[in-house]
């Protein structure tokens, strides 16, 4: 960790202090929540969520309460599905003191009428995902070609369309162009096929204990799925990196 940022009042709360750069805040963070990025938590910065501060040269500096906020970002995200409007409104109802309780989305469509406004937890217009992603149109096109990003009903995207946009807009960040990631969707059909032959039985059953023990079974299974991608992953890089 760095020393304490000049000019901090001697005695004040050190989870204000910004101590740790942003690598740190990732290192701090990636055990929780592993497919977390540089791009990630500097997006997040961009939509307000966070706000780490800067030094004169420019570089962010976090404090154990930013650290704390994006943890509970996160996990909004990941366990409850939770739009970023949604995440923001709860956090700022947090910081004045207000009793918040925790919210599911419940996707829902909208009828397709110029005065209809969707609830701030409901599928979101082709414009709104793009503001919030920062993903180019011309590649939200190209994924949807692709079947990589659909349209749950038509002029409508979910919660899943946001996150994919959203990454495949921190990888374009680093180069990397929509047709690049064939390979993503392919293995995820792999996954899809085998992964519904395993809880198919159960869902297809009436009783609805069956049908949550599936419903369960597939979240748990794809959580695992994407520890042991993303473990690959880092485990192929070490050479590059010299690890």
């Amino acid at each position: 960790m760095t020393e304490r940022a000049p000019g901090a009042a001697a005695g004040a709360d050190p989870r204000l202090l910004p101590r740790m750069s942003i690598g740190e805040v990732l290192a701090e963070l990636r055990p929780e929540f592993p497919d977390t990025t540089i791009s990630k938590l500097r997006f997040l910065e961009a939509e307000g969520l966070v706000e780490p501060q800067r030094t004169p040269a420019g570089y962010r500096k976090y404090s154990w309460r930013d650290v704390e906020r994006l943890r509970f970002v996160l996990s909004a995200q990941r366990d409850r599905y939770l739009p970023l409007r949604v995440i923001r409104a709860e956090l700022e109802a947090h910081d004045t003191g207000a009793d918040v309780a925790p919210r599911r989305p419940v996707l829902v469509a909208v009828p397709d009428e110029p005065a209809a406004v969707p609830p701030v937890d409901a599928l979101v217009r082709r414009a709104e995902l793009v503001e919030r992603t920062g993903i180019d149109p011309a590649s939200l096109a190209e994924l949807e070609e692709l079947g990589m990003v659909t349209q749950r009903t038509p002029g409508w995207y979910d919660a899943d369309a946001l996150v994919i946009a959203a990454a495949v807009a921190g990888l374009a960040s680093y180069g990397l162009q929509v047709r690049h990631l064939r390979g993503y969707k392919a293995a995820a059909d792999r996954d899809v096929g085998l992964f519904a032959q395993l809880v198919g039985p159960m869902a297809r059953q009436k009783d609805p204990a069956a049908r949550a023990r599936a419903a369960a079974a597939a979240q748990e299974l794809t959580g695992l799925a994407q520890q042991l991608r993303a473990a690959l992953v880092r485990a192929g890089l070490r050479d590059t990196l010299g690890r």
